[in-house]
């Protein structure tokens, strides 16, 4: 075995434990194996150039910022208020349905963001009743169309560098129907099993809002009774930090000192009447920024801010923006806002500054679900263009009429000139990370074939002819490549599995379609974990769940899901 065969053998191993090691950053973790398969010299600068550009993943990149647009006008908010109606199984099959098929056209996670706020806030069913069942329609519903999901195109991308022709808009829509339609009955029965949570006095929203009692202030010397701190509209009083001990449940008597931290919970929205009281001073007030419009985001794993404070991580300075409130898993969070240490998945409030919405690594720490990405609104010529211009391009290229690419390039070029998108906004929310992701993979895939290890891989399966072998090796890609999405995420799963998967389809002298489907189908087939696929994760606080009820629900979906595509994929895509 030539050198060139062990480093690059090692590189692959090495990344893939460096995903598995480092789940919060799958990009950095490729983005180093494109730069040691670079720098040891085991592709050219040809291979490099070329993974950069590749035709599938340039349309991924503009199908994403054109979709930027799209969720500025009112479709997703229009299609959201005809979700909630009284009867919680109209709600369920509406809420399935509508999501199911806006994600097959839409990024999903901007349909799960749009649709969160409205089901939280609805006053006839239980978020928790609904959170989930959303989050899994928007994966089931992202496997009806090639731009369902960006794991379907990334797989699209690697399949035109193999091949050098991409996959047809609906190859994957019949089968996506079969998983849409049986998933979906199954979760249906399993959504029995769901969290009923209720809110009461002591969570309301679950937010924890934090403000100090100031020198001076004339709150001091007297009761929380008297001070009026009991009766305010859909706050409560939780509890009172005082020299580094808690007082909870803080009593109507319970006198207020200097530098006491009250601790409220409750209804974000009605957080001004604290900044009321003299000398009570909210976190994010004394950075001056709490007369500002409020903004609702959640952590991701991949954040700057997981494991640190608020007060050690220089947020302000990092985003122009303070914290006003943060909720997590609807739990009671207790002790000093800016002591708090940030966990992926937690919601926090922000007051944001001026600069906050041309930061550049927003999209890199946070899910925005209100007043960042959609804070500038469109509406009249530019919305239709934004709306007719995305439905008027993707329905051209399925019926093959226009070359995708091109299209979304002519689109994303009318949406610059017509202030439809600024370019602040397409550079702040460039998809760098799927952009890097990609890049490295189509390497990956590159640097396995100039050191032949596709033919090794081949050599050593073109000894097993017999048919149940082939079927065998396609159950073990799609086992193998579910567990890295459940581990890690579902496009680093996609990537990785991909140049496997078409090795052994030479090796086995069949068509490769029958593995290339399945690595697509395993890598959006994230059920159980919370954090194997950013919907569950935007889902998770949201619905107040724990880690139970995605194994209680999600098992016999992912185990229905994974027999339709085991099944249905040599029978659609014979070997």
């Amino acid at each position: 075995m030539s050198i060139e065969t062990i480093s690059t053998v090692a590189i692959f191993i090495l990344t893939i434990i460096g995903l598995i090691r480092f789940q919060r950053k799958p990009a950095a973790v490729l983005g180093c194996a494109l730069l040691a398969l670079s720098v040891l010299g085991l592709v050219t600068q040809q291979q490099l150039l070329s993974s950069m550009v590749n035709p599938g993943l340039v349309t991924l990149i503009l199908l994403i910022l054109c979709s930027f647009a799209l969720e500025k006008t009112r479709l997703l908010r229009v299609i959201a208020a005809k979700v909630i109606v009284k009867s919680y199984h109209s709600t369920w099959l509406r809420l399935f349905g509508i999501t199911a098929i806006c994600s097959a056209f839409l990024n999903n996670t901007a349909v799960v963001a749009t649709l969160i706020s409205p089901i939280r806030n609805n006053p006839h069913h239980g978020a928790s009743k609904l959170l989930l069942p959303l989050s899994y329609a928007a994966i089931l519903g992202g496997t009806l169309t090639l731009i369902g999901t960006s794991t379907n195109l990334i797989v699209n991308s690697l399949f035109i560098d193999a091949t050098g022709d991409g996959l047809a808009f609906f190859s994957f829509t019949i089968l996506g129907c079969f998983l849409v339609v049986g998933c979906g009955l199954t979760l249906a029965l399993t959504s029995r099993w769901l969290p009923n949570v209720t809110t009461n006095e002591l969570d309301y929203k679950g937010y924890f809002i934090d403000a100090k009692v100031k020198a001076g202030s004339e709150l001091i010397g007297r009761s929380v009774e008297s001070n009026g701190l009991r009766h305010l509209e859909s706050l409560f009083l939780v509890e009172v930090v005082r020299e580094g001990r808690l007082i909870t449940p803080v009593s109507p008597s319970e006198i207020l000192q200097e530098a006491d931290r009250l601790v409220f919970s409750g209804d974000i929205t009605k957080v001004m009447q604290i900044s009321q009281f003299s000398g009570l001073e909210l976190f994010a007030d004394k950075n001056g920024l709490l007369g500002t419009n409020l903004n609702e985001v959640v952590v991701k794993e991949e954040s700057v801010l997981v494991g640190r404070t608020l007060k050690t991580s220089g947020f302000r300075a990092l985003f122009d923006a303070a914290v006003v409130a943060i909720s997590r898993d609807g739990a009671q969070v207790s002790g000093k806002l800016g002591e708090v240490v940030i966990k992926a998945g937690d919601f926090l409030v922000l007051a944001v500054g001026d600069d906050f919405s041309t930061r550049r690594n927003l999209t890199k720490n946070f899910i925005l679900l209100s007043g960042v990405a959609p804070e500038t609104r469109i509406s009249g010529p530019k919305a239709w263009l934004a709306t007719a211009g995305f439905i008027g391009v993707i329905a051209l290229s399925a019926l093959g009429l226009i070359d995708m690419l091109l299209g979304l390039l002519a689109l994303f070029g009318a949406l610059i000139f017509s202030g439809s998108l600024n370019t602040n906004e397409v550079i702040r929310r460039f998809p760098v990370d799927i952009w890097v992701v990609v890049t490295s993979a189509i390497l990956m895939s590159q640097a396995l074939v100039n050191a032949g290890v596709d033919v090794a891989i081949a050599q050593w399966v073109a000894g097993f002819t017999d048919l149940g072998h082939v079927y065998m090796a396609l159950i073990l890609v799609y086992l193998l490549t579910w567990i890295l999405t459940e581990l890690v995420t579902n496009n680093a799963a996609a990537a990785l599995m991909f140049p496997i998967a078409y090795s052994i389809a030479l090796g086995f002298g069949v068509d490769v379609m029958p593995f290339v489907m399945t690595v697509a189908f395993a890598a959006s087939g994230s059920f159980i974990s919370p954090y194997g696929y950013q919907t569950n994760l935007m889902v998770f606080n949201a619905g107040q769940y724990r880690l139970i009820d995605f194994i209680k629900v999600g098992a016999p979906v992912s185990l229905v899901y994974a027999l339709i595509v085991i099944i249905g994929v040599p029978i659609l895509f014979p070997f």
